[in-house]
C-alpha cells in the first residue's frame, strides 16, 4: 500500500466527495463484511489497538475499505473503479 493510497482511504473516510459518497459507502460496506468474516480481522486476535484492523497488513479497516484503488493483501477483494456515470460528472 502506497502513501497515496493511505491518503486516499483516509480522505474518502473523512471527507468523501459528495458525488461518490454513496458509492464509497457501498464499496466499504461490502468490503467490511468480507473483512469481518476473515480470520485476520483484529476482533479474532488479542490486540492493544482499539480500532478494527487487519492483522495481515495492519491497516485500519474504516479507511482501508474506502480506498477505491486498494486491494486486500489476501486477495479477498480488489480495487474498484468509480462508476462511469459518476466519473463523467467531474
Amino acid at each position: 500500500m502506497s502513501l497515496a493510497q493511505i491518503i486516499e482511504g483516509w480522505n474518502n473516510h473523512l471527507f468523501p466527495e459528495e458525488r461518490i459518497k454513496a458509492f464509497i459507502e457501498y464499496v466499504s460496506n461490502e468490503r467490511i463484511a468480507i473483512c469481518e468474516a476473515c480470520d485476520k480481522h483484529s476482533s479474532k486476535h488479542t490486540s492493544i489497538r482499539p480500532d478494527a484492523h487487519c492483522v495481515e497488513c495492519g491497516c485500519t479497516l474504516s479507511a482501508k475499505t474506502k480506498c477505491l484503488t486498494c486491494e486486500c493483501p489476501l486477495k479477498k477483494w480488489g480495487a474498484t473503479a468509480i462508476p462511469k456515470e459518476d466519473a463523467e460528472t467531474t
